[in-house]
This record gives C-alpha cells, structure tokens and sequence, in this order.
C-alpha cells in the first residue's frame, strides 16, 4: 500500500495490548483507524472489541487483514517469534504490509526483521518509543523511528496518532539505538534520584519535601519528578 497510511486508507493490525500497548491502540481507535487486534490474554483485548476492533486468535490470523502491523510486547524473544516464527508475520502478512515493532528490543534484531521483510516484499521499521504509562494514555509518546525514509513518511499519521515527539533516526536499527541511548541516559539519572532519597532518610528529612524542593532547580529532571514520588 502506498502513500501516506491515513484512517481512510489504512487498516491496523495491534499485537500486544499491555499497559503500553492498549493505551496506544485505544488512541489508534480514537483517531480513526479501524483496527484488528490479537493479545496472549484475550481479556486485555475485550475494551477494544467493545468499541469495534477485530479479535484475532494469533498473529496469522491476524496479518492478511492489516495494511499496517504494530507488535509492542515483551522481550526480544518475544519480537522474535513474532515475526520470525512458523506462525509469525513475515509468512503470514500480505505484500506490501508495512511492519512497525515497537517494542523496546535489540538493533540487531531489528536489522533482520528489515532484512527478511524485505525478501518477502514487506515494509519494516523499529520504532521504539518513550514517555511510560501515562505518555500512552495520552497519546504524547515520543517515537525513535528506524527504517526507510519514504516508510516513515508514510507511517507518520500512525505515529501522530500515538506519539507528539517523532524522530526518524536512519536506517533499520536506528531507532533501537536511539532507544539505547534513552535508556543509557535515564539509568543514570535513576540512580541519583534513589540514592538522593535514600540520603534523605537518613539524613532525617521527609523524602517528599526534598523532592518538591530540589525538582525546580538544576537536579530537576522527568524522572525526579514524576517517578520520584512514586518510589517514594
């Protein structure tokens, strides 16, 4: 399928429907795309069937039906199988079918999936994504796109309907890395938001306090300040 994968021109297959997943595809929905949906638990599906989306009993089912396929599951082995698996999409998706994994997963992996796509006439990109729970809920994720150019061109009113920061970063992979380069960068900064409440305690100061007064000035980060709390 060609051209820009607008609501009219489109259909959306989703795999994997979890706490990142479902709030993606419910803004999918709100956007306009028709949608086929397949999860390991059927219950995490049964809102979006409600509200008109098609139940699949596995990835094959699911794949002739959608133009475009997002998978946002687990792991890498999870990828794996999903794509590369007797009954994954690559065997089972239609010509032309463009495949978006965004799943936080392996450059290298990703690599192969283009690789593979592309002997079977399918369209590939990796397109990890940050901005947790609540990013997804409101449809303000930010989105590391690797792939082709004209693929992510092309997939960009998919993307703006779950993400406000999208960034194509070059070739299959290169979104996964940018991933890396995200996770590199909060692991960091998660280390010195513990160890600052840590210090906190026992110092003998209330960790929330300290929190609300260093979060405004230079230790302020997203982390400190919306995931401080919560460790608190």
């Amino acid at each position: 399928m060609e051209g820009s994968l607008t609501p009219d021109r489109a259909v959306v297959g989703f795999i994997g429907l979890g706490v990142m997943g479902g709030s993606m595809a419910r803004n999918l929905h709100r956007a306009g795309y028709k949608l086929h949906v397949y999860n390991r638990s059927r219950e995490k599906a049964e809102e979006l069937v409600r509200l008109g989306a098609v139940w699949h009993d596995s990835p094959a089912e699911l794949a002739p039906h959608a133009d475009v396929i997002i998978t946002m599951v687990g792991f890498p082995r999870d990828v794996a199988e999903v794509y590369l698996g007797e009954n994954g999409l690559l065997s089972h998706a239609k010509p032309g079918t463009l495949l978006i994994d965004m799943t936080t997963s392996s450059p290298n992996l990703a690599q192969i999936i283009y690789r593979e796509a592309k002997k079977r006439s399918l369209r590939a990109l990796d397109a990890p994504v940050s901005g947790g729970d609540v990013g997804a809920r409101e449809g303000r994720l930010s989105i590391m796109v690797g792939g082709e150019a004209a693929d992510f061109e092309a997939a960009l009113p998919v993307f703006r309907a779950m993400g406000t920061n999208i960034v194509y970063h070059g070739g299959a992979g290169a979104g996964q890395h940018a991933k890396m380069c995200n996770q590199i960068a909060i692991a960091s900064n998660m280390m010195g938001v513990c160890e600052a409440i840590a210090y906190a305690r026992k110092a003998g100061l209330d960790p929330e306090k300290v929190l609300r007064s260093i979060g405004s000035g230079a230790a302020g980060s997203w982390s400190l300040n919306n995931l401080g709390p919560r460790i608190v």
